[in-house]
């Protein structure tokens, strides 16, 4: 009986697994992380079919990792909860421990486009603290609105090059995104860095802040 009773348990475990292992069900938690989308808009930003991001969205709703809200003819997702953010993170960390493909893949496109360390959330919260820096937050508008670190300013990566008047030439930036391999925040602090600025990225992003209890602000219309 006590066999029994544990392989049900591990089944209902395993279906957590099992949804898991789609890498297009992994990006649709990343961007649920940022915030409350709609089908269309999840299909927009993931370069999927709205049949497919549909039928990806069932799959880990199924699994109880996200919940949904209706407005009118649209249906919205999101996360079911923090834990989800958590389990996404250990992961990643758990692959980047184990697997030499990670490390090869952030050697060959990540960390010759970033040779400075990235700064720790414990040492930017003491750093704004201070007063020291300028925090940019290169996501789309919408996802920066659902909410974003205390005081960044929100610069998209494309609206970069025209709106730099708006970061103080004098302080450092310190860029982050939708999470710790972001291409955005990469990008946006190599621009900086040939525009002449003293940048860094974040060594997480948004969503790893929130979950460790870190302030968060959000933008009320």
């Amino acid at each position: 009986m006590t066999l029994d009773i544990k392989h049900a348990l591990f089944t209902q475990f395993a279906r957590i697994g099992k949804v898991l292992g789609n890498a297009h069900r992994l990006a649709l938690i990343e961007y649920l992380a940022q915030g409350e989308r709609s089908v269309e808009a999840l299909a927009k930003v993931s370069g999927l079919s709205v049949a497919n991001t549909s039928q990806h969205l069932q799959q880990l709703r199924q699994a109880g990792l996200v919940e949904t809200r209706r407005e009118g003819q649209r249906i919205h997702y999101r996360l079911s909860g923090e834990d989800v953010v958590v389990l996404l993170d250990a992961i990643r960390n758990v692959a980047t421990r184990h697997l030499a493909e990670i490390d090869q893949l952030v050697d060959t496109y990540l960390n010759t486009k970033d040779n400075m360390e990235p700064v720790p959330a414990a040492e930017l919260v003491q750093r704004l603290k201070r007063g020291e820096v300028t925090v940019l937050d290169v996501r789309p508008e919408e996802e920066y609105t659902a909410g974003h670190l205390p005081g960044a300013v929100n610069i998209p990566l494309a609206e970069l090059e025209e709106r730099l008047a708006a970061l103080p030439p004098e302080r450092e930036v310190i860029a982050y995104c939708r999470g710790p391999y972001c291409v955005l925040s990469f990008d946006a602090v190599a621009e900086l860095r040939r525009r002449g600025y003293r940048a860094r990225r974040l060594e997480e992003g948004y969503p790893e802040w929130r979950s460790a209890g870190l302030p968060v602000e959000e933008t009320r219309h």
